[in-house]
């Protein structure tokens, strides 16, 4: 049923302005949709978005989203440039160990960094 429903991550943000700010000048991504509850929708890659809205503080631990780029250097080095800090891991039980902020899993690198509100997002070439 849901094979092919492209999906679209709802992330909470508890300084909304703080938030679309990040995503827009830091990110890059474009608002396409605001609502009064307060939300906004913003435009990411081929079609897809990420909707964020106001709430009171949340913990999540782990990745909430990913983008997916060619080149995961590149990214990490045009983020640095903006003044995005990326986590660093060693996580010996998963293999998970970040050299220079890019985890190597095989093929696959990913990196890791949090927004304004403290969600953990990615940058893979997955």
């Amino acid at each position: 049923m849901l094979t092919n429903a492209p999906i679209h991550p709802a992330l909470p943000a508890v300084d909304l302005s703080r938030a679309k700010k990040f995503y827009v000048e830091t990110l890059g991504l474009k608002v396409v949709q605001e609502d009064p509850s307060p939300g906004a929708v913003l435009q990411a890659g081929e079609g897809t978005t990420v909707y964020i809205y106001q709430r009171g503080a949340t913990k999540a631990d782990h990745t909430v989203a990913s983008f997916t780029v060619e080149d995961v250097a590149a990214a990490v080095d045009e983020l640095k440039a903006k003044g995005v800090v990326f986590e660093e891991y060693d996580i010996p039980g998963m293999g998970l160990k970040t050299v220079n902020s890019i985890a190597s899993m095989g093929d696959m690198q990913i990196a890791f960094f949090k927004d304004t509100e403290g969600n953990i997002l990615g940058i893979g070439n997955m």
